[in-house]
C-alpha cells in the first residue's frame, strides 16, 4: 500500500492505494509533511484532484478499491449516483436501498467513506436541507457544496 499526502484548499489530502485502486482519501487540518514526488500510481488521481478544485472536473475516472462491509459497500455504490451539484436526503438513499428504516445504518455507512469527494458523501443532507453530520467538519462540506452549485452566489459585501 502507497500513501502520498498533497495539498487543497481545504487541507492536506492523504491519499492511499495499490495497482487495484485507490482505497482511501482523506483531509486534516493538521500539518502533514507533503510528499516530494508523486508515483505514477497516483499522478492522474492528483491532476484529477487538482481539475475538480479548479472547478473543470465534475466526476472522477481512476480505479478505486474502498474497503468496507457489502452493505456499505451498496450505500457508497449509491453515493456515486448522485450528479455533481445535486444533493439527496438520507431518507431518499435509504428508500432506494428498499429499507426505509435503515437510515441510521444508512448514516452511518456514509460517515464510513473512505474516498472523500470522490464518492460523494458531502452531497448528502437532512431531509429538512440541513447539512447534518460531517466526518471532515460542516464548513468542509458547505465549501463542496457551495463549490459545485451550478448557481454562483456573489457576495455583496
Amino acid at each position: 500500500m502507497e500513501k502520498i499526502v498533497i495539498n487543497s484548499p481545504l487541507g492536506f489530502v492523504c491519499i492511499e492505494g495499490n495497482s487495484y485502486g485507490v482505497s482511501k482519501i482523506s483531509v486534516t487540518s493538521e500539518e502533514i509533511e507533503l510528499s516530494e514526488t508523486i508515483p505514477q500510481l497516483f499522478s492522474e488521481v492528483v491532476i484529477q484532484l487538482k481539475e475538480y478544485f479548479e472547478g473543470n472536473r465534475t466526476e472522477f475516472q481512476f480505479k478505486i478499491n474502498p474497503k468496507g462491509t457489502d452493505f456499505q459497500k451498496k450505500v457508497w455504490n449509491e453515493l456515486l449516483k448522485i450528479p455533481y451539484g445535486k444533493t439527496e436526503s438520507y431518507q431518499k438513499i435509504t428508500n432506494k436501498l428498499g429499507d426505509p428504516k435503515a437510515i441510521r445504518a444508512v448514516a452511518n455507512a456514509n460517515g464510513k467513506n473512505p474516498l472523500w469527494i470522490v464518492i460523494p458523501c458531502h452531497r448528502v443532507i437532512g431531509s429538512n436541507g440541513s447539512l447534518t453530520g460531517y466526518a471532515g467538519g460542516l464548513w468542509r462540506k458547505k465549501w463542496l457544496l457551495d463549490h459545485e452549485n451550478p448557481i454562483k452566489q456573489e457576495s455583496l459585501f
